[in-house]
């Protein structure tokens, strides 16, 4: 009897324990999980207008409960949405540079009620080493599809399965072959508005290219994912925090791959050494992108790199989504102030969401359209596509 009575105790004591803890949890997630995104605009109508039209920006973000650390939203993200989504149907055209190079547009086919004119076009870049078979492209594709628009997807040199057709990849300040990509796309456009939509790095390309036109650009509104705005500060953080070194490795060892599958590179005096020995971007980046693209130094290539300092020049209606606890770009390496200074320009930061995650609710593989990027780039581009007056007033593009 005695130790039946013992046994139920020691019940209670764990229920209680587990209780406590759960308790615990709960009250953490709910202060200081779930949060509203914390919107930042210098200028009044954007804030606004964004404020009015985009509902996710005024409604708090919950993250899965389950998985709300931001590596594990990092990686998780990607593995669930990648292996459970099945794969979207494009046409593929290649598009022949000015320097003989090439890239590939992949187009996503309409279904038959699609086949009607447009109602704009969504031009997505994908990120470091992605191509149109990433797992966050088909979230843009579900949000082009809900705005009646065509969706194509810009995939860089030597990305894509297309071969280098001359001995030079990409970096973050690309955006000449971006510049020719838009113009391309433009004259296939008709009247319809050209959006645009980049993630990490390709919404790094995609910030550069806005700067350097600024008035001149041929993208009428854009959308950024997950890009260290600041990567001088980005890389700071990738390299001090233990906790982001497999996420390091796991990228560097795709640019490795990516540059060993070219043969065409292997004629260029860079440090290949350095490059087979890499095991995060930066030393990959030190050992090849900075010296393939001109720079004296891996310093040097991530100062250029680095959008903080030109936001001001963007004059398209700019979005840039963060998560504060991005392990490229936590909330210390977000550039507050410089958007604020920005005409244009707008960030929303979520608390949580990790690089390219933003996961939510109990099961976190629900379809493409449901996804949080893909809610907020369907609600921010219909909101543009219905106040034409506030899209950039992008010129004709030269033939």
């Amino acid at each position: 009897m005695l130790s039946l009575f013992m046994y139920i105790l020691e019940v209670k004591k764990e229920l209680l324990v587990g209780f406590s803890l759960s308790v615990l949890y709960i009250t953490y997630y709910l202060v200081e999980v779930v949060k509203k995104p914390l919107l930042v605009c210098g200028e009044v109508e954007f804030r606004e207008f964004l404020q009015e039209n985009v509902p996710l920006l005024g409604e708090r973000y919950w993250p899965t409960p389950w998985c709300v650390e931001s590596r594990l939203q990092t990686v998780l993200g990607s593995l669930l949405r990648s292996s459970l989504w099945p794969p979207v149907v494009y046409r593929r055209e290649v598009l022949v540079l000015s320097d003989g190079g090439q890239v590939a547009l992949d187009w996503v086919e309409p279904e038959a009620w699609e086949a009607q004119e447009p109602r704009a076009v969504l031009l997505v870049l994908p990120g470091l080493t992605g191509s149109v078979h990433a797992d966050y492209v088909r979230c843009l594709a579900a949000a082009a599809r809900k705005l009646s628009a065509r969706c194509v997807v810009f995939n860089n040199r030597g990305l894509g399965g297309l071969p280098l057709t001359t001995p030079r990849l990409y970096c973050a300040v690309s955006h000449d072959d971006l510049a020719e990509v838009v113009r391309a796309v433009r004259s296939r456009c008709g009247d319809a508005p050209l959006l645009a939509a980049g993630v990490s790095l390709g919404g790094l390309i995609l910030g550069h290219y806005l700067a350097a036109q600024g008035d001149r650009s041929l993208v009428h509104g854009a959308l950024v994912v997950s890009s260290p705005l600041d990567v001088v500060k980005g890389s700071e953080y990738m390299e001090r925090v233990t906790l982001n070194a497999p996420l390091s490795y796991h990228m560097a060892r795709n640019l490795r791959n990516t540059v060993r599958a070219h043969a065409p590179l292997r004629a260029l005096a860079c440090d290949w050494g350095g490059v087979d020995r890499a095991r995060s971007v930066r030393q990959f980046d030190a050992a090849f992108t900075a010296q393939h693209f001109g720079f004296g130094s891996v310093e040097a290539y991530y100062r250029a790199a680095t959008l903080r300092d030109k936001l001001e020049r963007v004059r398209v209606p700019l979005l840039c989504l963060c998560a504060a606890d991005d392990p490229f770009q936590p909330l210390d390496a977000i550039p507050l102030r410089e958007a604020e200074r920005a005409q244009r320009v707008a960030l929303a930061v979520t608390a949580r969401g990790g690089h390219i995650g933003f996961l939510e609710g109990w099961w976190p593989a629900r379809a493409a359209p449901h996804q949080y990027m893909s809610r907020l780039a369907e609600q921010y581009f219909a909101a543009l596509l219905a106040r034409p007056e506030l899209l950039h007033a992008a010129p004709a593009p030269t033939p």
